[in-house]
């Protein structure tokens, strides 16, 4: 896998803290970049920085920005020159984007605003209504501006708490959002997360494991955000697969909370005890007399103390062995049959060890772990046979190698995320006037993205077609075991 699955990266960031205050009013209007005869479209913006730095990107799934854009012509702004909502939604579909356009990570917003440019442009009936998070006001400032503008849709804001400041101007008012960030937590009715979620691949680690026949899932895991996202996500799977309630268990990150919790989750202490009183009562082997020269036993030719020396530790008459120390025990089964891993770096490695000295290992138990693996899978070979779900890389290759023709660099992972949002805004705006229906939003068949197929749920949550992968180690690329669900429809 090439992609180091960084789109985790938007997993529970501080929320910023930030005092709503009114948007002024007003109309900036965006000169239209060449589009290769594919139309115009129009672009909103906060300040000149932010409208300047948006382009107008050419159609298709895998599609690239074009290469320059005009300069934007500002229209100064005035009290009360906003247009009221039904007007512009009349005029066309508007898309509020939500992005930091400035401040530390305006980089990322603005390759975010290309991943949506992408999937938008030659749509001459969608509008972008360009808001900057990152300015004064914050998250919540911006959406409650975009709602009161018209817009139908919002995409965007980039983290969680940008995300749970962002949600009340939606909900309130019925606007869709379709989030960047992988936080869970904030998907509700409405408010769709897109990034690539631990509980969703976790929902596909469960559903393969399933199928492979294993019945007794457990966890054990970093006491983080990522490794607290994983449990949740294992308690969810197993019971929307009517299996039995997981064991997890989580460490602080030091060696001997891991060790403390590995033996506690497999159960070390009552598998050694059971497997030393089965070696107790096994009959021990009694070895044959090996006679010295002159027909003479080997106790009788030796020395008395060295004679007594060498039987010294042997058992006496109604003395009952020692038991075999730990390392030359076979242990029994853990009460489980799936453990599911959140470990990344060194704190794996010391997981991995444990691992050993615990005897969990296949073909007993299936390890599986997060798509983070993905970035190191060919250095995994201590556990090889592990899995994690990922999306297939070669749903990508087409994204990146177009997009890096023309801007030099491959586009980020979250760029994915905001491509995909938009494809599925301009499905839902098609057939329609000035409304995004919700019922295409949330068609039960999804919309093909860079990252294959995904479906929004009612709920909230979106639902990713995950591959399966298997560790080789040695050196070697992970296999795909599981291949992701076909692509959905095209839009």
């Amino acid at each position: 896998m090439t992609r180091a699955y960084s789109l985790l990266s938007g997993l529970f960031p501080q929320a910023l803290a930030v005092n709503a205050t009114p948007r002024k009013p007003g109309v900036r209007e965006a000169a239209s970049c060449g589009a290769v005869g594919r139309g115009k479209s129009a672009v909103r913006g906060r300040s000149p920085a932010t409208a300047g730095a948006a382009k107008i990107a050419s159609l298709g799934v895998a599609g690239v920005l074009l290469a320059a854009c005009a300069q934007q012509s500002v229209t100064p702004e005035a009290p009360g020159n906003v247009a009221p909502p039904a007007t512009a939604a009349a005029a066309s579909h508007r898309v509020g984007v939500l992005l930091p356009m400035s401040g530390p990570n305006a980089a990322l917003g603005r390759e975010l605003l290309a991943g949506a440019q992408l999937a938008l442009a030659g749509d001459t009936a969608i509008q972008i209504d360009l808001r900057d998070t990152a300015s004064a006001g914050g998250a919540g400032a911006a959406a409650s501006a975009a709602v009161q503008a018209g817009d139908g849709v919002l995409l965007g804001p980039l983290t969680s708490g940008d995300t749970a400041l962002a949600a009340p101007a939606g909900t309130g008012a019925g606007v869709p959002i379709l989030a960047f960030t992988s936080d869970v937590a904030q998907a509700r009715p409405g408010v769709w997360v897109m990034g690539i979620t631990p509980e969703d691949q976790v929902q596909r680690l469960v559903e393969q494991a399933r199928r492979d026949g294993r019945q007794h899932f457990a966890a054990l895991l970093p006491n983080t955000p990522l490794g607290r996202a994983l449990g949740n996500g294992l308690q969810a799977a197993c019971r929307d697969q009517g299996l039995a309630e997981p064991a997890v268990v989580y460490h602080a990150g030091t060696p001997a909370s891991i060790a403390d919790a590995m033996r506690q989750l497999s159960a070390y202490d009552a598998r050694l005890a059971a497997a030393r009183q089965t070696a107790q009562a096994a009959p021990a082997p009694v070895a044959p007399a090996m006679p010295l020269a002159g027909s003479a036993s080997r106790a009788g030719t030796l020395p008395p103390d060295l004679a007594a020396a060498l039987n010294a530790n042997a058992p006496q008459p109604g003395q009952v062995p020692a038991p075999p120390a730990d390392t030359n025990v076979t242990l029994g089964n853990p009460p489980f049959d799936a453990l599911l891993l959140g470990d990344t770096g060194l704190s794996l490695k010391t997981v991995i060890a444990e691992l050993k000295s615990a005897q969990v290992s296949l073909p007993a138990v299936r390890i599986m772990g997060p798509g983070l693996w993905s970035a190191f899978a060919t250095k995994l070979g201590s556990i090889r046979g592990a899995w994690y779900a990922a999306p297939d890389p070669a749903w990508r290759q087409g994204f990146v190698a177009r997009f890096t023709a023309q801007h030099q660099h491959a586009p980020r992972p979250l760029a994915d995320l905001s491509f995909d949002a938009a494809s599925a805004v301009r499905a839902a705006a098609q057939g329609s006037s000035g409304v995004f229906a919700r019922d295409v939003l949330t068609r039960a068949n999804g919309f093909p993205g860079v990252d294959g197929t995904f479906t929004l749920l009612p709920d909230g949550r979106v639902r990713r077609a995950l591959g399966v992968f298997e560790v080789l180690g040695n050196g070697a690329e992970a296999r795909m075991l599981s291949m992701p669900p076909a692509s959905g429809s095209s839009t």
